[in-house]
């Protein structure tokens, strides 16, 4: 019933290089995601960044890493080597990013003896080719003896389509995976003390988890297989999740990477929500980073047993949706960790959103919508152009993905974006998936549409 684990699954190729070269930017572009934060300013990337890409039928995954300086000028700089030579040591191939605009500086030298000594296959990526410095000091990159630099623009999209190809070649078994395992993997994420290890108690009908009333008492995800209704699930429960200025540093820090880890395995994503403290932007953080990764999500509002009004469940479902108006499309369910209230709905919707991000839609019916979509309400004119969809399919599930062949992606506003996407869920659902909808240009080279 579920896809593989595509975080988890195919060969990786670690991005290294200095700080401010683009790392994070090519990162981004390359996964089509921000999930890296991308700054004008050294060292912002300190963790490893994992994500995914496929090209031409292909599936590769990717890992960005903490830019590689003067470990005596910042005090991260050993905990950031020690975790780029784990990324080299998981990776099959590497992209070794400098900065053409600049040229090849001394870090750039250290960094490239380093990747000699590793032994694996390394392409230079030669970044900020769009500028004219950049373009000029092109030559000279030979000279860190490592080929031929590969030129492309991270910011602009510059190359990257070559790039691409140019990373299949290094990496040429990075087939799409066989839907192996077929587990419904849940993973149970909510701010701290909300009532996590309650509910996975709840689910599997005993104490699996230890539950307290101190925040953090769970640090380590417990991956805990079961079987609902003739369902193979995989219960994964987490730390809770605070904003990045609220983690302190050590092992809350750890628990949260762990936790966001979790997130990237699971196929459908609980959110449990306290209803005594509903609302908070700790809970909009998560909401966001599960919506990010392309999961399921169920609003889990818990601790229901204890509301005043009880009857209020319309109301306070309301202020849910207005509140989440980016995921209307998220079911919500009531519940009680401590009566056992909700919890076998609960279960069912998990069922229901994890067969949902499996449907495929016929390329016919799909083009049909959109194309009566378009006609009766048709795109905003930017930089005095107007959209034009010339076809549409549905490139991947779970998530399910449909890529838009267009005269101009860069046109594409994102209030158009969400407009076509609620048409589409409109004519064939989708209740509790994230949708995600993929613009290309005439020229780039189509997405290979899995059987």
């Amino acid at each position: 019933m579920t896809s593989p684990d595509l975080f988890s699954t195919g060969p990786l190729i670690a991005i290294v290089g200095r700080p401010n070269v683009g790392k994070s930017a090519l990162f981004n572009r390359l996964t089509s995601a921000n999930r890296a934060l991308v700054e004008d300013l050294p060292g912002t990337t300190r963790d490893r960044i994992y994500g995914s890409f496929d090209w031409n039928g292909k599936h590769v995954r990717v890992v960005d890493t903490g830019g590689l300086g003067d470990d005596e000028d910042d005090p991260f700089g050993p905990l950031i080597r020690q975790g780029v030579q784990q990324a080299l040591a998981e990776a099959e191939a590497v992209l070794f990013v400098v900065d053409a605009a600049v040229g090849l500086t001394a870090a750039d030298y250290e960094i490239a003896e380093m990747l000699r000594r590793a032994n694996q296959p390394v392409l230079l990526v030669a970044n900020k080719t769009d500028t004219r410095a950049g373009q000029q000091n092109i030559m000279d990159l030979y000279a860190v003896g490592l080929g031929e630099p590969f030129a492309v623009s991270a910011i602009h999209g510059k190359g990257i389509g070559d790039l691409m190809d140019a990373i299949l070649d290094m990496v040429p078994g990075a087939e799409i995976p066989e839907r192996g395992d077929l587990r419904i993997r849940v993973a149970i994420v909510g701010r701290p003390n909300v009532g996590k290890s309650s509910i996975t108690n709840a689910i599997l009908g005993e104490n699996r988890v230890v539950v307290s009333d101190v925040p953090g008492t769970t640090r380590d995800p417990i991956d805990t297989p079961f079987d609902f209704e003739g369902h193979e699930m995989l219960l994964v429960d987490t730390a809770g999740i605070r904003r990045k200025g609220k983690i302190e540093r050590g092992v809350e820090r750890h628990s949260v990477q762990r936790a966001e880890q979790a997130v990237d395995r699971a196929d459908v994503v609980l959110l449990v929500i306290d209803q005594t403290e509903p609302l908070t932007a700790q809970d909009t953080h998560i909401a966001g980073y599960a919506l990010e990764h392309g999961k399921g999500i169920i609003l889990v509002v818990n601790k229901w047993d204890l509301a005043e009004d009880r009857s209020g469940r319309q109301e306070f479902a309301a202020q849910i949706d207005a509140h989440y108006q980016f995921m209307g499309w998220a079911p919500i369910q009531f519940t009680s960790a401590l009566t056992g209230e909700g919890i076998r709905d609960l279960l069912e919707l998990v069922v229901h959103v994890a067969e949902v991000r499996e449907h495929r839609v016929s390329t016919s019916e799909l083009n049909r919508i959109i194309h009566r979509a378009m006609a009766e309400h048709g795109p905003p004119t930017v930089r005095s152009q107007k959209l034009k969809v010339l076809y549409v399919t549905q490139a991947a599930v779970s998530p399910p993905t449909f890529v838009f062949f267009v005269n101009n992606p860069a046109i594409v506003h994102f209030s158009y974006q969400r407009f076509l996407e609620n048409r589409i869920r409109a004519a064939f659902g989708f209740e509790g998936s994230t949708v995600r909808l993929v613009f290309r240009g005439r020229t780039e080279r189509p997405v290979e549409v899995p059987a």
